[in-house]
């Protein structure tokens, strides 16, 4: 069964979501027969990459907060976190535009790596502090998970994956998706936000146990007519 997740490497919750979803798939008695695949999408396409910003102030400018107010969500933020074993530090976090990084995990994808390239990116993003649209940054990040590294080049200093992130972005348009995560399971039930683990854990056995059922039944809608059988019989 097919589970598809939206999410930008940017946003908080998406790597908060990641967890709690994890958990409860590693408590689903399917899990085995679950299949992951990461979905782009983008909060703010036009954001520009600049490593000299705090996230903290971009925030309070872009939304019109006060820092003091932008600080506390982000350690409100932090907080829910650390509670799913996640280390955020907002301090080092930098203000970078997320095209690359999706083009990147789009790559990585095409290698059976995407997952690893999710968890990567959050980390640096979120923990590291370090720059996600920088092309070398992404590289030592390919090649942790596994990736050669001039090919990583290659993709990056290339236009490779742009339609691919622009078809998912697309996509969830069309769906009505307009905040991530998004978690969309068998195609049929969707889990909007980093929901408690027993959200994700309810709706993965409902779409499975329909999924599961969806096997044992016939690929087609038959009209019989007249044939001939391999007993010679006609």
């Amino acid at each position: 069964m097919k589970v598809e997740i939206w999410s930008d490497v940017m946003c908080p919750f998406c790597y908060i979501g990641k967890r709690r979803f994890e958990d409860a798939l590693q408590q689903f008695d399917g899990k085995d027969k679950v299949e992951i695949e990461w979905k782009s999408f983008q909060l703010n396409p036009q954001m520009k990459t600049d490593p000299s910003v705090n996230i903290s102030q971009y925030l309070a400018d872009v939304k019109g907060w006060t820092l003091e107010y932008a600080q506390q969500m982000n350690a409100h933020v932090t907080q829910m976190a650390a509670e799913v074993g996640l280390t955020y530090d907002f301090d080092r976090a930098v203000v970078a535009n997320s095209l690359k990084a999706h083009r990147f995990s789009h790559y990585a994808k095409s290698k059976g790596l995407g997952d690893a390239a999710e968890e990567a990116l959050f980390k640096a993003y979120f923990t590291l502090g370090k720059n996600t649209d920088d092309t070398g940054t992404l590289t030592e990040l390919g090649a942790e998970i596994g990736l050669d590294s001039s090919e990583v080049i290659a993709v990056l200093n290339s236009e490779a994956y742009t339609d691919d992130v622009k078809h998912d972005i697309a996509e969830a348009e069309y769906l009505g998706i307009r905040g991530v995560p998004f978690f969309v399971m068998n195609g049929k039930y969707a889990v909007s936000g980093a929901q408690a683990v027993p959200v994700f854990t309810q709706t993965l056995e409902k779409a499975f146990g329909e999924w599961n059922d969806e096997q044992a039944k016939p690929k087609f809608d038959v009209i019989d007519g007249p044939v001939c059988g391999p007993d010679g019989d006609c």
